[in-house]
C-alpha cells in the first residue's frame, strides 16, 4: 500500500499520470490559442471576450454582453484576416459569437442611511397614536436612532 505522501498529486509526480498530463497539455494549447485570438481582436473588444473553441474551421468566441458580440460580428472579416496569419487558424472560415454574461456580480455592501429628524418626528407621532404598548415602544426606539 502506498504512503499518504505518495498518493498526493503534485507537479513532480504529474508525469506519472497520463490522463492529467494530457489535460494539462490541452489546457496549455487552449490558452495559447486564446492568446492568439485575443491579440487579433481590436483592443476595445478584448475585455469580456473569451475563446471557446475552433472546430472544423468554425471559430467560436464568447462575449460578456450583446454590444461586444455585435461589434465582433461586424468586424469579423477583419478579425479572421488577422487570425489566418497564424498557422493554428489558417483554415478558419466562420466566426460564431455567443453572449455569455458573467455569472456573478459583486454587489456593493448596502449602506444604512441614518434616520432624519423629520422621519424620527413622524415615528414619535405615530407612536403617540398607537394603542398597542409593544408597538409604541418599538416605534419610540426607532425614533431615538435619529442622526445628528
Amino acid at each position: 500500500m502506498k504512503r499518504k505522501n505518495e498518493q498526493k498529486i503534485t507537479f513532480e509526480n504529474l508525469g506519472k499520470t497520463p490522463v492529467l498530463r494530457e489535460l494539462f497539455a490541452k489546457a496549455h494549447t487552449h490558452r495559447d490559442a486564446e492568446d492568439h485570438v485575443l491579440t487579433s481582436l481590436p483592443p476595445a473588444l478584448v475585455p469580456g471576450t473569451r475563446f471557446v473553441c475552433c472546430v472544423e474551421g468554425a471559430l467560436t468566441l464568447s462575449a460578456s454582453n450583446a454590444g461586444t458580440a455585435s461589434q465582433i460580428r461586424f468586424r469579423q472579416h477583419e478579425i479572421m484576416e488577422k487570425l489566418r496569419e497564424n498557422e493554428l487558424f489558417r483554415f478558419v472560415w466562420k466566426l460564431k459569437v455567443k453572449v455569455a454574461p458573467p455569472r456573478f456580480h459583486e454587489k456593493p455592501p448596502a449602506k444604512k442611511m441614518p434616520l432624519s429628524k423629520e422621519n424620527a418626528q413622524l415615528l414619535k407621532e405615530e407612536a403617540g397614536h398607537t394603542k398597542d404598548k409593544k408597538l409604541r415602544e418599538v416605534l419610540e426606539k426607532l425614533a431615538s436612532h435619529v442622526r445628528d
